[in-house]
């Protein structure tokens, strides 16, 4: 459908705030869990979903791969490396020249960055930094990182789009298959939570405030109360194949990509508006050979705050009316920034398998400016063949990606 070669998912690798298999991060979406809690260890009061990573799955990574690693590189590698387990993947096609990486995150280890800065500003200066802060630090560290754990030949890239990061890693990779540049391509995002990450929200008046309601209800995405989105951590990674490769080696195909697109909200820093939302899913559309109401299921972007759920609700609203249902699973995961486009699609893949649509948590009361939408607010028996992933990023940066069934 995109006018080159065919692009299918035949592998996905996930490390999350509610589990680290795709299986249990589904089981525990389905019954309703969610990850956010108070941070006390950081001392601040804020509130975060992090990941509980045993130290065993940490120390499975080779000292001298890890040593260059910061948490976000730790989370992508770990998930890289499961993604290529799950898609079957031999050591000499992982290997091969013909894959590669695509791996983005929103700026490196921001909990490197602290300390870094600490030492720097405060302690004995840049004499006593460690030599690998640079790798930790870097904005491409979980892209090179992973490449370097698998030992992946091919091209690597690295975008750095904010949340939007992981779908523009799958966007990319899809076109390095679909030209024919590649005939395999690992690629996703990851980040990880730090005071840093949300004090920086917090100051640009994004994150939801923690005071006065349980932990586990303050991410509220498109609800009438809802006051700000809470940061979360993990990793989702994509394997990506060229569909005849895919066929030629007996892979099992989860889903094939349609089509995908990104836009620009122009004179916006800050946010996107209805208007280019609605431009980048109409775009979406048109590279396929089915309508808007032919789709099963949107997962939205919808991270809780005031004005990015009324804009893309706005949009959603203009294209579907109350024809498609549409959840958000940032109340159970918070947000994952650059992780959120491809974790939350290997999320979907587990609905697809089960046929069961997971709600919107917390969800109590609609927000009228969010209306007039097919919300999910319990699970849904569903047949889902046709789905959108929705990513917007600060910047004004928008993605959409249409996924779904093998059209065989």
């Amino acid at each position: 459908m995109n006018g080159g070669r065919r692009v299918v998912i035949t592998g996905c690798g996930v490390v999350s705030s509610l589990g680290n298999t795709p299986e249990e991060l589904y089981s525990r979406l389905v019954a309703g869990e969610s990850a956010v809690r108070i941070m006390t260890e950081w001392g601040t009061g804020q509130a975060a979903a992090p990941v509980d990573l045993p130290e065993s799955e940490v120390r499975s990574i080779p000292r001298s791969k890890r040593r260059f690693m910061g948490r976000v590189a730790i989370l992508s590698a770990l998930a890289g490396r499961k993604a290529a387990e799950s898609a079957g993947l031999s050591e000499e096609e992982v290997h091969s020249e013909r894959t590669g990486c695509v791996v983005g995150s929103t700026i490196g280890s921001t909990t490197e960055m602290e300390s870094s800065f600490r030492t720097l500003l405060v302690g004995a200066g840049i004499a006593d930094m460690s030599p690998m802060a640079f790798f930790k630090c870097a904005s491409h560290t979980t892209a090179f990182n992973m490449a370097s754990l698998l030992d992946i030949a091919g091209a690597v890239y690295s975008p750095s789009a904010a949340c939007a990061s992981g779908l523009q890693a799958a966007g990319i990779g899809m076109a390095m298959i679909s030209s024919g540049i590649q005939d395999v391509v690992l690629c996703g995002g990851a980040d990880e939570v730090s005071p840093l990450v949300s004090g920086c929200f917090e100051l640009m008046e994004a994150h939801a405030s923690a005071e006065g309601q349980p932990p586990d209800r303050i991410a509220r995405p498109f609800e009438r109360g809802r006051n700000g989105l809470v940061c979360g951590e993990g990793a989702g990674i994509l394997v990506l194949e060229e569909y005849e490769h895919a066929r030629a080696r007996g892979a099992r195909i989860l889903a094939e990509i349609y089509s995908y697109s990104s836009c620009r909200c122009p004179g916006s820093v800050s946010q996107s508006d209805s208007s280019s939302i609605l431009r980048c899913m109409r775009d979406v559309y048109r590279q396929v050979d089915f309508t808007p109401a032919e789709t099963d299921y949107i997962s939205a972007h919808a991270t809780s705050t005031r004005q990015g759920d009324k804009a893309e609700a706005d949009a959603l609203r203009s294209v579907f009316g109350e024809s498609v249902p549409v959840s958000s699973l940032k109340g159970h995961l918070g947000h994952t920034l650059a992780a959120s486009g491809t974790l939350e699609i290997i999320a979907v893949l587990e609905m697809m398998k089960h046929g069961m649509l997971i709600p919107t948590r917390n969800l109590e009361e609609v927000d009228p400016e969010c209306g007039g939408l097919d919300h999910v607010r319990e699970p849904r028996p569903c047949r889902i063949r046709r789905v959108l992933k929705n990513c917007f990023a600060f910047g004004g940066i928008n993605s959409a990606m249409l996924f779904g069934d093998v059209n065989e």
